[in-house]
């Protein structure tokens, strides 16, 4: 296998975010030479390493020049890894590809916010791959322009949800977006897919800023950010070499993939729906493609390669195991909150360098023609000549001739003159464009206005909202003289109203819209100052430029995506900054959760809203599950962002994962777009109506179970002493809540169940090893549950087990009271208690867990399978109880009885071996008394 036949990749490492910053994030990567390492940061022990064509380190090492803004290493030869060194090692090598003749592709690949857009298209003067390819092949054109001409023509899409959508259209977007066919030369390619000449890096650049507000203007309609999407920029480059009459094309495709979030397998989900989403499909089919490409390459017998799995394997075909010399850059956060995403990309990353292409020279298929309508028409020429040299009268035939020489001729003639024609057509494109950007230039130095913030922050400041002196309605009607058109979810007809007057901007909230200044929703009259962030609506994000006399030296750049959600973050109490707490600032997991929790609070707001417009009467709320739960021991439970979904209408709660809410998140956007098309009269009939589906294919429902409401724990340590222990326990749920008072008994007793007295009380716990040991756990009564006074519908269970053993016990439903009485008794006890049980009573807790019970939920049963239980109902809880063996109960209770028995067997026999000893020592006693009478 030779090297430069296989996918070359990189990785970069890129410095810590604004969020990973205040979170106090330690670094977990390390790199050497073109390997990387990362550790666990749970376990320092735990490390893998990877090894691949290129390593960057872009972590630390770098210097900000103050007038630019350049990023660049703090000293000469310095590690750290700039936009130019990243771009001689993986852009000259694509760039000198395509010059040859050859397809070229790079990939970006990485979690959402990882520095894949950095990397590909950079910020300011830091350009990245795509601008400085585009200015270098132009600038080779230009030199090698007397040897050939060269012509390029660019094209600009998006793949989100499975749909193609041409981002540099000029006309309506098709329902369903543009159709993915195949042809067998062509292989699978865009039909109606436009491509537009160029002749300058300008004009590339042109396009992609026409494409970047087309993408902006879709993802504030629907998917809030671009994190989801994959953007593909292509760039065919077509050389004719005059002398030689060959022609070479090769496509350089560019590919910026969507955020790669890692998500947990379907099979630990218990959904009954589709899990892997469209939206996840392509990723996912890449995966495998890569997986399956790579199996083959080490000789591994595959049969099928998945390309026809989704839309983007189909585009990237020959980039992976084709025609195509390709690229993949992977990047990565080194910050410990990101461990498992980043280990994830390494992993992914790993397989994909083993993939052999069959990169091939290309000649162009219209060129080819134009060569055989050439040699056609000398063939016709020379048939002419003979023609006149024998002196026939063929008119009919000469005239055929001729009129093949001059269809041929005009074939030639409109061949050669396309590449003008279009080249005509884009310039005045360019002019039109060229006006419209030197008009937003001149309002910007006059009114004040609002620009957008995305997720990503190529998409950010695109969109520019002028606000001229007078009232202005902002909402989504258009085409009023007095009216700032936006779209997205939640915003009304008429959303707000700015108001324009002396130099003061103010905004003020409409009946019924949601708007949110600096973290804080406001429903009153607000003045606006220069850079307030603003949100109106589920998730449409806004920053306010004042005037021009307020602007003052001030960067608006700082105020990014990952600012508003802090600010948010911080309204609803969770704090990622200094203010933190000393648990939050060391504690890895803890910080991943928190982080999760800010990512995952934008996408619930448009559950909600979607909820609200479809009459679901669902709502959504983030909890973080187990932040102050305990196991039985005492050591802190592991904690996960969980999402508690409510029926305001049954009042039917569920608890879904991270993973089942983004899954089922995607679905509802389905539906809710299946809805607009329905109220726009656009519905194809496709589908179900999204007022019409049956309840397992609806998002928004799901099968209702016992939900876990909170855990109390009551200590064991006292039967250590055989001391009875009697409690009122706090019930707290999985953030702190209290959710009922619960009163529970542990009884040191007797076999039969009797209590023991006070002289059973032991003073050294040692003195119970080899002995019995029963005890009754007694659940009295419950007070005050919350679950029960927000619905009188409900029920609930206690469940617990013992030693951690198999056989959880639940008492009995009690349904409908606040103040249920329980009076639930069980029984356990040890035949022989051993070092481990006596070291267990004297850490550990029994953990009493609050189990809800709604309508339409079965109870929780007693599972006595992994349980020793006698025939009197008597756990058992000795070690052996502690494994899967099942026994059966008459010989369980054999067992018993002979242990009852050689248990009193063992008390007579030290009772008698103390009388005897009693006895010898009194007749010893009377011996001596007796010698000494004698003696005297």
């Amino acid at each position: 296998m030779h090297r430069r036949d296989c996918v070359k990749v990189a990785v970069r490492v890129r410095p810590f975010n604004k969020r990973e910053r205040d979170a106090g994030s330690r670094c977990i990567v390390s790199l050497a030479a073109s390997a990387i390492t990362i550790q666990d940061p749970r376990d320092s022990q735990c490390r893998r390493s990877f090894c691949f064509d290129y390593a960057y380190w872009s972590h630390s090492g770098y210097v900000i020049q103050d007038r630019t803004g350049l990023y660049l290493p703090e000293e000469v030869g310095g590690r750290y890894a700039d936009q130019e060194c990243v771009f001689q090692d993986l852009g000259q090598g694509i760039l000198e590809n395509a010059l040859q003749g050859y397809n070229a592709t790079l990939l970006a690949y990485g979690q959402t916010g990882s520095g894949k857009s950095y990397s590909m298209v950079g910020y300011k003067h830091n350009k990245g791959l795509v601008p400085k390819l585009c200015e270098r092949l132009f600038k080779a054109i230009k030199e090698i322009k007397e040897a050939r001409q060269c012509q390029v023509f660019f094209s600009m899409l998006e793949i989100y949800n499975e749909q193609v959508v041409d981002l540099l259209s000029r006309g309506s977007r098709p329902p369903g977006g543009l159709r993915v066919r195949e042809e067998q030369h062509r292989g699978f390619y865009v039909e109606g897919l436009r491509t537009v000449p160029c002749d300058s890096a300008a004009q590339v650049e042109q396009l992609m800023e026409q494409g970047t507000r087309t993408r902006t203007t879709a993802a504030t309609h629907m998917n809030a950010n671009s994190s989801r999407s994959h953007m593909l920029l292509v760039l065919q480059l077509k050389q004719i070499f005059s002398k030689e009459s060959v022609t070479k094309q090769s496509n350089i495709n560019l590919v910026d993939l969507a955020g790669s979030e890692r998500q947990r397998s379907a099979s630990s989900e218990a959904d009954r729906l589709k899990e892997g989403t469209a939206i996840n499909l392509s990723l996912t089919t890449l995966g495998n493609v890569i997986s399956t490409l790579a199996d083959m390459a080490v000789g591994r017998k595959t049969v099928h390669v998945p390309y026809r799995d989704s839309v983007l394997t189909k585009l990237l075909q020959s980039a992976l195991g084709g025609n195509s010399r390709t690229v993949m850059i992977a990047t990565v956060s080194p910050a410990d909150i990101c461990y498992e995403e980043s280990l994830s990309t390494l992993r992914y990353s790993e397989r994909a360098k083993h993939i052999q292409n069959r990169p091939v020279v290309n000649e162009s298929p219209t060129e080819r023609l134009v060569k055989e309508l050439k040699a056609e028409n000398a063939r016709l020429m020379q048939r002419l000549s003979r023609l006149g040299q024998d002196g026939r009268s063929a008119n009919d035939e000469t005239k055929e001739i001729r009129q093949l020489l001059t269809h041929n001729e005009l074939q030639i003639r409109t061949i050669n003159t396309l590449w003008e024609k279009h080249l005509q057509e884009a310039l005045r494109d360019w002019e039109q464009q060229y006006a419209n950007i030197t008009q937003e230039r001149r309002l910007m130095q006059m009114h004040p206005y609002i620009l957008n913030i995305n997720e990503d922050a190529q998409l950010s400041g695109v969109v520019k909202l002028f606000i001229p002196a007078g009232e202005w309605d902002i909402g989504l009607s258009e085409g009023t003289p007095r009216s700032i058109s936006i779209k997205g979810l939640g915003i009304q007809q008429r959303h707000a109203v700015l108001k324009n007057e002396q130099r003061r901007v103010t905004l003020t909230p409409l009946k019924g819209s949601k708007v949110t200044v600096n973290g804080r929703a406001v429903s009153q009259t607000s003045e606006l100052q220069h850079l307030d962030r603003l949100i109106l609506g589920s998730n449409c994000t806004y920053l306010y430029i004042g005037f021009p006399s307020e602007r003052g030296a001030n960067d608006w750049s700082r105020y990014d995506y990952d600012y508003f959600l802090s600010e948010l973050a911080a309204a609803e109490g969770i704090h990622l900054g200094e203010s933190s707490t000393e648990s939050c600032q060391t504690d890895p997991s803890l910080l991943a959760v928190f982080y999760d929790y800010v990512k995952l609070m934008p996408l619930v707001a448009e559950a909600n809203q979607m909820s609200q417009e479809l009459k679901k009467g669902v709502e959504f709320k983030l909890e973080i599950k187990n932040l102050v739960l305990s196991d039985s021991k005492g050591n802190d439970l592991e904690k996960e962002i969980i999402c508690k979904v409510t029926s305001k209408h049954s009042k039917q709660v569920w608890m879904w994962s991270k993973a089942k809410f983004v899954n089922r998140k995607f679905l509802m956007e389905e539906i809710y777009l299946r809805h607009l098309d329905e109220m726009n009269g656009e519905h194809t009939g496709e589908g179900l109506s999204s007022s019409a589906l049956p309840r397992d294919k609806d998002p928004f429902w799901d099968p209702v179970e016992p939900l876990l409401l909170g855990t109390a724990h009551l200590w064991l340590q006292s039967l250590a002493f055989r001391i009875p222990v009697d409690e009122q326990l706090e019930v707290l749920g999985s953030e702190g809540s209290e959710e009922a008072i619960l009163q529970a008994k542990l009884i040191p007793c007797t076999s039969d169940g009797l209590p023991l007295g006070e002289d059973d009380i032991l003073i050294d716990p040692s003195e119970l090893l080899g002995r019995r040991l029963d005890i009754q756990l007694v659940v009295e009564q419950c007070f005050g549950l919350r679950w029960i006074r927000e619905a009188r519908n409900r029920g609930i269970q206690i469940g617990f087990s013992l030693l951690d053993s198999g056989g959880r016990v639940y008492t009995p439903a009690v349904w409908h009271h606040v103040n249920p009485a329980l009076r639930h008794k069980v029984h356990f006890a040890s035949l022989h208690v051993s070092q481990h049980l006596l070291d267990y009573l004297q850490s550990s807790a029994v953990l009493l867990e609050l189990w809800g019970l709604q309508d339409g939920c079965t109870s929780l049963v007693s599972p006595l399978e992994g349980a020793r239980v006698s025939t009197e109902g008597i756990f058992i809880i000795d070690e052996s109880g502690m494994t899967n063996t099942i026994e059966s109960c008459d010989l369980l209770g054999l067992r018993l009885y002979v242990d009852e028995h050689s248990g009193l067997l063992k008390d007579f026999s030290e009772q008698l071996e103390q009388s005897v000893s009693a006895l010898k020592h009194d007749v010893a006693t009377i011996v001596r008394r007796k010698r000494e009478r004698s003696g005297t």
